[in-house]
């Protein structure tokens, strides 16, 4: 997926227009490269590290560096743009948050038992205690969608689907910006 987004969208689309929205005037309203690769890799991270593994999510030890700091733990989860994040991301801890999120799943991917991956985590309470996410808040439906999911699912939809079905929202954005190599 990395290198899907680094060939299609990094390597087309200066970075000093990752903030950057379309409207509909340009053939749609959309959300920013840059909103689109954090929510994706918050996803992965939350995924990952804290319903699967039942750790804190990596993005805590980013949160300074991202310009995220006294934001919600929250923010950057929903399909619709917060702009506020938008705005106080720091795009080279961007960068690096990413990076760290996709080394860590690929560590971890390598060194997994197949087995393991039937296991059903309780995604629901380490949501909530982990990563400071209510259950019964807005992001209720979170909690919902990843209950029950054994771990080959959080993987499959999470840390590939997920973020495969974005770059290609990315990859839009990038055309309307006017940055399509065809």
């Amino acid at each position: 997926m990395l290198t899907r987004f680094e060939n299609a969208v990094a390597g087309r689309v200066p970075v000093e227009h990752w903030k950057d929205s379309t409207t509909a005037e340009q053939g749609g309203v959309t959300s920013s490269i840059a909103w689109l690769l954090f929510h994706t890799t918050m996803h992965q991270d939350l995924a990952l590290n804290t319903a699967v593994r039942n750790h804190a999510p990596m993005l805590d030890q980013h949160r300074d560096a991202l310009g995220l700091a006294g934001m919600s733990p929250s923010g950057g989860l929903t399909e619709a743009e917060d702009h506020a994040v938008t705005d106080a991301l720091d795009l080279g801890a961007l960068h690096t948050y990413v990076a760290a999120v996709n080394a860590g799943t690929q560590q971890w991917i390598d060194t997994i038992s197949i087995m393991a991956l039937d296991s059903i985590p309780t995604s629901s309470w380490r949501l909530e205690h982990k990563a400071g996410i209510p259950a019964d808040g807005e992001l209720s439906w979170l909690h919902t969608m990843w209950t029950d999911k054994p771990v080959s699912w959080l993987v499959q939809w999470e840390c590939i689907g997920h973020g495969h079905a974005h770059i290609g929202e990315m990859t839009s954005v990038r055309n309307r910006l006017g940055f399509s190599p065809f």
